[in-house]
């Protein structure tokens, strides 16, 4: 038969035929020169193969990890009320201490050593602050002022080790932004940022208690709970401003 004559189909048989026939042979050729080759040319052969093996198995993982799909939005505020509240304190009066209800609730801030609250009238100088691990710590009011009030720890205080939020600054603020809290009573609530203003950043959260934290889906801290007014929060950027001033306000501003 004319080899001219085959059709496109036969003519790839007839390609992948030689080509097997040609790896097998050039097989039985390197395995003959392999038995009758000097031991230090197979040791060679054998360190290349090694060698190409290990390259494969390590770039592996890296086509592995590249392949893993991204969080979904249920598990980033899950994990973002995870963060939120591990950090979430409950503040007792510093003479009484348990003895009595709890007069406020507040955010931990471990960088600062601090936590913080929504200003009250009749929040002590002197806490106990409890916790979320159960935990308890003594604070004194070390600044106040523009609705805050931050309670700081003594240098040698046991605290807690828990992740420390981002205060995100009011300019970075969009509207519809997620924004997640948790309420006095242990109740996770979702909302969104509706309008940023000078009063504060107001949200679409229900009333969660004066002094919770709201924080986006980041865990980063948005603001915390003015009180009296539903969603309102005075704006984390407050607290970064009052964190670094020299010096604090004399007298506190109530939460309105």
């Amino acid at each position: 038969m004319n080899i001219e004559e085959l059709s496109k189909s036969q003519l790839l048989l007839l390609t992948i035929l030689v080509n097997f026939v040609t790896a097998v042979a050039t097989g039985i050729i390197t395995v003959s020169l392999l038995d009758v080759s000097p031991p230090f040319v197979t040791q060679t052969v054998n360190r290349v193969v090694e060698h190409t093996i290990q390259t494969v198995t390590q770039a592996a993982p890296a086509a592995v990890v590249a392949a893993t799909p991204a969080p979904s939005t249920q598990d980033l505020v899950t994990a973002a009320i995870a963060a939120d509240a591990s950090r979430v304190v409950a503040i007792y009066s510093g003479v009484t201490g348990t003895s009595t209800p709890v007069i406020a609730v507040g955010t931990f801030l471990p960088k600062a050593g601090a936590a913080v609250t929504a200003a009250q009238e009749a929040l002590p100088k002197q806490v106990l602050v409890e916790f979320a691990d159960g935990s308890f710590a003594p604070a004194s009011l070390s600044k106040a002022g523009n609705g805050y009030m931050i309670y700081g720890f003594a240098d040698g205080a046991t605290l807690p080790k828990v992740t420390a939020p981002t205060l995100l600054e009011t300019s970075t603020l969009k509207l519809g932004q997620t924004a997640l809290a948790i309420s006095a009573d242990g109740a996770a609530s979702t909302g969104i940022v509706s309008q940023v203003t000078k009063d504060g950043v107001r949200t679409t959260l229900p009333a969660v208690g004066a002094g919770s934290a709201a924080v986006d889906l980041s865990g980063n801290l948005i603001g915390i709970a003015a009180g009296g007014t539903p969603g309102l929060l005075l704006p984390a950027s407050g607290i970064t401003a009052l964190l670094t001033a020299t010096t604090s306000a004399a007298t506190t501003t109530p939460a309105k």
